[in-house]
């Protein structure tokens, strides 16, 4: 199905086409660019003027660049324009405005991805959706993200981040939701902000990019939540508000954390129902009264939404857990929480809840006895009180029934200072020794929850874990696929 006619990219960006071309779709990335793509020139650590050549040899339909690279034919299928990234910023624009789509905005310190991929599949259970694969949430992500966006579209999810003040507003002017979401605000790029004040009014800028007559869904038990509410009111947005204070229009009333999901008791309207999400974890289940309350804002019909919301599981690197076999004979196992992607304090204390809730298994190693090991690895771009926050952790009130506490990182290492000696595991600068005797960690039985910034690298730890055995994730997530 065509995407980009070379008319409607001559039109959207002013540029100048070589020759008419159609594109399928949009690409930025050479290595993962299909056939009948654009291929975007953007520079970043690299000029993709450099790999014009390579995408149309891989068969791309046209490149959008500022000029003919070296190598390229002056009649190859080219759309000059002065700068690539404001021709895709004005793609984006173009592609908004041409499509019926109802376009949702998600932004929060924890939890946009996994609620932009819960939307994925609560609102593909009524219409089409359309969501980037990726966490593709910056400058270049949102533009892309909208540029890829079909015309058939009935549902767009935009996932907004920043790492600075003044990112947000300009994103969702670009987007122009219909509805938008804030997931939590949490201590999380405090680098760059004084407080969490000033954190909550830059996610409160995502209602500046609302279209007239849209919806905000927004966290009711947040510290910082009035922040947020007045922005809606200055705005002139629409109201619905999640969480487990009384009063909230989706609030939760009860949750159960299971081994395999999380059961939530809760109300809409004063109105009792309940729904699950398929992985453990309370701010799985927050996020999920948040998703709900944005299919009531787009007028979906809730007990659809609230089944389909059962089905979700979160993505890789994002708090996955697999069984991870052994033996296949003796039919040992342990089980491995993913949560490597991202972390801060909020998450963190997420994740561990998690693990502490988990049931290891008795009897089955060579320990004999089933164990709640963590390995925690720094949390990056906290600022100055980024050493009062690493060691808060040992503050958290069921902390001691994690049997083992690995740390990786120099900020890490205040934590493991303060551990009981019964807790205390290894300490190591880096995650690559911890992953090279990742065998000696566990023992079947186990639960290991793995979490840390990206920077960190605890994902070589992940990485090292899984390769000690099959794991049965993909079986049984396709298991699950099959029966849906």
């Amino acid at each position: 199905m065509t995407l980009w006619t070379s008319a409607d990219a001559v039109t959207a960006t002013d540029g100048r086409s070589t020759g008419p071309w159609s594109a399928n779709g949009v690409s930025i990335d050479t290595r993962t660019i299909q056939k009948g793509d654009l291929f975007v020139a953007l520079k970043d650590i690299r000029d993709g003027h450099d790999f014009v050549a390579q995408a149309l040899q891989k068969g791309a339909a046209a490149a959008l660049v500022t000029h003919i690279p070296d190598g390229v034919a002056p009649d190859a299928p080219l759309l000059i324009v002065p700068d690539v990234l404001q021709a895709l910023e004005k793609m984006a624009t173009f592609a908004r405005a041409r499509t019926t789509a109802q376009v949702i905005g998600v932004t929060g310190s924890v939890g946009k991805t996994s609620t932009k991929e819960m939307l994925r599949v609560v609102l593909g259970g009524q219409g089409r959706v359309h969501a980037a694969e990726a966490s593709y949430n910056n400058h270049w992500g949102v533009p892309l993200t909208l540029a890829r966006m079909p015309v058939a579209a009935d549902f767009a999810v935009i996932e907004i981040g920043m790492n600075h003040p003044g990112e947000i507003a300009p994103l969702a002017r670009m987007a122009a939701p219909d509805v938008v979401i804030i997931t939590t605000v949490a201590p999380a790029h405090l680098e760059a902000f004084e407080n969490l004040e000033g954190i909550a009014q830059e996610k409160a800028s995502i209602m500046d990019g609302l279209r007239a007559g849209g919806v905000a869904i927004l966290p009711v038990d947040l510290p910082v939540s009035a922040i947020l509410l007045a922005k809606a009111a200055d705005v002139g947005a629409r109201v619905k508000t999640f969480g487990e204070s009384a009063g909230a229009d989706y609030r939760m009333t009860a949750v159960q954390i299971c081994d395999t999901a999380t059961i939530v008791k809760a109300s809409r309207a004063g109105k009792p129902f309940i729904y699950k999400v398929l992985s453990p974890g309370r701010h799985f289940a927050a996020n999920g009264a948040g998703v709900l309350a944005v299919a009531d804002a787009l007028g979906l019909d809730p007990m659809i939404a609230a089944s389909d919301l059962g089905r979700w599981q979160p993505p890789a690197g994002r708090g996955t857990r697999e069984q991870i076999v052994l033996d296949l004979v003796e039919e040992t196992s342990f089980d491995l929480i993913d949560d490597a992607f991202n972390a801060n304090p909020a998450s963190l204390s997420a994740s561990l809840e998690v693990l502490i809730a988990a049931t290891p298994q008795d009897g089955v190693g060579r320990v004999g006895q089933g164990r709640r090991i963590a390995i925690l690895g720094d949390m990056l771009e906290l600022g100055p009180t980024e050493i009062d926050l690493h060691e808060s952790i040992a503050d958290h009130p069921h902390l001691g029934r994690i049997d083992l506490i690995h740390c990786v990182g120099p900020r890490m290492k205040h934590l493991h200072a303060l551990l009981p000696k019964r807790q205390r595991g290894e300490w190591h600068e880096t995650a690559a020794p911890l992953a090279a005797h990742a065998r000696s960690l566990i023992d079947a039985g186990d639960i290991v929850l793995v979490k840390g910034s990206k920077g960190i690298k605890v994902s070589l730890v992940v990485d090292a874990l899984r390769k000690l055995g099959q794991s049965n994730a993909a079986a049984t997530s396709g298991a699950k696929e099959g029966q849906v």
